[in-house]
């Protein structure tokens, strides 16, 4: 009798992230630099707990409502031309309103990583703005 070992590999997706400058440029030029910070400083924290309240409504097995904050999600995401987040967001609706659980989990677990990314991406450029 032949023993058989594994190996076991630890697969860790990485995406791309894309965003488009222009939106925040564009809040800043029409406010002015310390509105603008505040602005953006509000609408990055709104977008972080509206992921976080997400995360919560399916830890606890809450579907309702979801693809109405996917939603928010994406125009959150648009406004702040956080380009990956907002595409991932709408690839979630799209299995959500396609009845595939499945496809949803994949998509979910995507756009945590990306929410993550864009996230702490934003986060470095608005500092570099301070």
């Amino acid at each position: 009798m032949t023993t058989m070992t594994a190996t076991i590999m630890e697969f860790r997706p990485k995406d791309r992230i894309y965003q488009d400058a222009e939106p925040i440029a564009l809040i800043y030029r029409s406010m002015g630099t310390h509105a603008a910070e505040e602005v953006v400083s509000r609408a990055l924290g709104e977008l972080a707990l509206t992921m976080s309240g997400i995360a919560q409504q399916l830890h606890g097995r809450n579907m309702l409502d979801i693809a109405r904050q996917l939603r928010r999600l994406e125009r959150m995401s648009v406004q702040l031309g956080l380009v990956s987040l907002g595409t991932v967001s709408k690839d979630a609706q799209a299995c959500l309103d396609g009845d595939d659980l499945t496809a949803f989990s994949a998509v979910w677990a995507r756009l945590v990583r990306v929410a993550e990314a864009s996230l702490a991406t934003e986060k470095g450029a608005l500092d570099q703005h301070l």
